[in-house]
């Protein structure tokens, strides 16, 4: 499996425990990966093509990436932040179970994920694109916007790959060519946010991390067509804001059946979770949803 290039290298990790690939490529905390016919998921991160492959039995991660730094040093320490691995999750979920029976449950449920440490710029685009939308809609739409002012990357197997577009490209776009990329509304809230996190040339976005959560949240939520949600998505996903809870129409379901609180008290929850869950609250929220969604589903 290899994309036009060829230009590939092999990382393999031992004994990596509380992963499992489905549960972190899947829960809709990114939509650049795709599952293949082995298991493995191949996506685009950063620029870079990578094949990501866990073997359960073995507790072996296997990487192909033609992710080139300078040394070997420098291409483990990328993946291991990529994935998370130096983050010891066995001790958040003992944490977490020992809150509540619903958490034990929902621990459980979801003992396989990790929080993905991804690009800001292309998490803030991506979760204002995944708005009132579903999964394999927002991957669709993405991908288009990524054919249209991406960097072409090669080839793997029958589909060419695409970088993510840069700040630059997605503000000299135009708003009815985003609109082909099935985007609705949403053509707008990106074309316009684009041009706003242009204005420094996207330097606060892509140092945001070291930013007080209160920062983080206040520039975020001056973006165009970006609320509550998709502010703390995007300080979850990519800002390593792991106390973050963000609620969405499921979690808020979840919130309300499983702890009794008003559905749409969207800010009680967060309270809740800040009382009950922290430091961990985002990762809490992970479990939750991955808990709700295999309940929907048994």
């Amino acid at each position: 499996m290899m994309p036009e290039s060829g230009r590939l290298t092999k990382l393999v990790f031992e004994n990596i425990r509380d992963f499992s690939a489905s549960q972190i490529f899947e829960s809709g905390q990114c939509f650049r990966f795709s599952r293949e016919n082995d298991g493995s998921y191949t996506g685009v991160v950063r620029g870079c093509f990578a094949n990501i492959k866990y073997d359960n039995e073995e507790d072996r991660l296997t990487i192909w990436s033609d992710y080139m730094p300078k040394s070997d040093a420098l291409r483990l320490k990328f993946w291991r932040d990529y994935l998370d691995l130096d983050r010891d999750y066995l001790q958040i979920k003992r944490f977490l179970s020992d809150k509540d029976p619903v958490m034990e449950k929902a621990v459980l449920a979801g003992s396989g994920l990790r929080v993905l440490n991804q690009e800001p710029w292309e998490t803030l685009i991506s979760f204002i694109v995944s708005q009132n939308s579903n999964i394999p809609k927002i991957k669709g739409s993405i991908e288009a916007v990524c054919k249209l002012y991406g960097e072409k990357l090669g080839r793997f197997e029958n589909r060419v790959l695409y970088a993510f577009p840069k700040v630059e490209a997605l503000s000299a776009s135009r708003v009815d060519e985003l609109e082909t990329c099935s985007l609705g509304y949403r053509a707008g809230y990106i074309f316009e946010t684009a041009r706003q996190v242009s204005v420094d040339g996207g330097a606060f976005l892509a140092t945001a991390d070291k930013a007080s959560e209160e920062k983080a949240e206040e520039y975020l939520l001056n973006l165009s067509g970006v609320g509550p949600k998709v502010a703390h998505c995007v300080m979850l996903f990519s800002l390593r804001k792991t106390d973050i809870f963000p609620v969405d129409v499921w979690v808020a379901r979840a919130m309300s059946r499983l702890y009794g609180l008003d559905e749409e008290d969207h800010e009680s929850m967060r309270a809740y979770a800040r009382e009950h869950f922290a430091p961990y609250g985002g990762i809490a929220q992970m479990y939750l949803f991955e808990y709700v969604r295999k309940s929907k589903t048994d």
